[in-house]
């Protein structure tokens, strides 16, 4: 196993963490609460047994059980051989004291008197806005000092310029959390974040380094220019290799749901290095980007000049979601991200044909009729 540092901190950190958001189910259905409890724990020590040291989960993973399972699986010995990582659910905190109860609960999940990390989940502006009304940065604090916690840090899912308010608005984070990969650069804190964290002194822990699976199982013609590659790597070791090789980024995330999975992203992990690629690496990386890209059948650049719509419709974030839905053969995902991230009065079926956008388009869409397409595909069907 390799290790990097930890931010500011003075820890090192193994290369792969164990992410338990896609523990193995019973039902087959990857993030479901039925969790295959008895070969999840086995998969965790397994990873702690390999040098693995970077344990994630969250209160609401599979249906809250995987805070339970985590604790489980840390008993016997394995709980102080691991940092262990989890997020406070945000969205269920009314008042101050619920930041607590909360915690306390997961504690209690866990079997653990204390949580080395603890982010706020899936922060944004909204629930940036919500810490600071709340004064929840003090109650972390509080948990600091009392040790129910060892540091703080978030898990982020806004844009570039919401992420440099949170990183700047606090001067004691310990880590964030990014969605970070090859196709995902310039996708919410992105590339610029990753470097303007890591430059603050944070730990930065990438998440989605596959996309969700996306980019380790590439459609058709994609897999065929991976087998034709000379430097024969599966698309995962390289999805994954290509996030290693950043010197910005402490760890990566993985939900593993098979042993074989984990046995494949530990080899992976023993093979990566800091500034390994070289240029043949990066140029093919590129050609696979550029494959995924011209899979879009909506030519919209999001230069945003058919905003604001008059009905409220985010329509380049519409566009996105169904651009990607085709990219990576994945409508059903792509509908899950549309019913639950984007506003009613954000989605599609909101158009109303006023045709304004269309005559604001400098790429010509039609953008009436794909909002249409959109509706239809990824909206609800009931």
């Amino acid at each position: 196993m390799q290790y990097r540092k930890f931010g500011k901190l003075d820890w090192e950190v193994s290369v792969l963490g164990f992410g338990a958001m896609r523990l193995p189910t019973l039902d087959g259905n990857p993030m479901s609460a039925n969790i295959d409890e008895k070969e999840a724990i086995r998969m965790i020590r397994y990873a702690i047994d390999a040098g693995v040291n970077y344990v994630d989960t969250a209160y609401t993973y599979h249906g809250g059980n995987s805070e339970i399972t985590v604790g489980k699986a840390l008993l016997e010995g394995y709980r102080s051989q691991v940092k262990l990582a989890t997020k406070s659910p945000l969205w269920l905190v009314q008042a101050s004291q619920d930041f607590d109860k909360y915690l306390n609960e997961q504690l209690k999940k866990l079997q653990t008197d204390h949580i080395d990390f603890y982010l706020f989940h899936g922060l944004d502006k909204p629930k940036w806005n919500l810490i600071l009304r709340l004064n929840l940065l003090q109650k972390a604090e509080a948990a600091i000092k009392d040790g129910r916690i060892g540091h703080i840090g978030f898990s982020f899912h806004d844009d570039i310029d919401t992420f440099h308010q949170i990183i700047d608005g606090y001067p004691d984070w310990a880590l964030c959390q990014i969605q970070y990969n090859y196709m995902d650069t310039e996708f919410q804190a992105g590339m610029m974040g990753l470097y303007s964290a890591a430059a603050r002194g944070l730990a930065v822990v990438v998440m989605e380094p596959l996309r969700g699976g996306k980019l380790a199982n590439p459609p058709g013609v994609m897999a065929e220019l991976f087998q034709r590659q000379v430097k024969q790597r599966t698309p995962a070791d390289w999805a994954l290799q290509w996030v290693w090789n950043h010197p910005q980024v402490s760890v990566l995330l993985s939900g593993m749901s098979t042993l074989e999975q984990l046995q494949e992203n530990l080899q992976s992990a023993d093979r990566s290095g800091v500034d390994s690629f070289d240029s043949d690496d990066f140029y093919f990386i590129s050609q696979v980007r550029g494959e995924f890209e011209s899979r879009a059948v909506i030519p919209c650049s999001q230069c945003g000049y058919c905003l604001p719509c008059p009905s409220g419709v985010n329509i380049v974030k519409n566009f996105e979601l169904y651009n990607h839905a085709v990219m990576y053969d994945d409508m059903p995902g792509a509908s899950s991200l549309y019913s639950r991230f984007l506003p009613e009065d954000q989605r599609a079926d909101q158009c109303l044909e006023c045709m304004i956008c269309e005559t604001l388009c400098p790429q010509g869409i039609t953008i009436s009729e794909w909002l249409q397409t959109v509706r239809d595909s990824l909206g609800n069907k009931e």
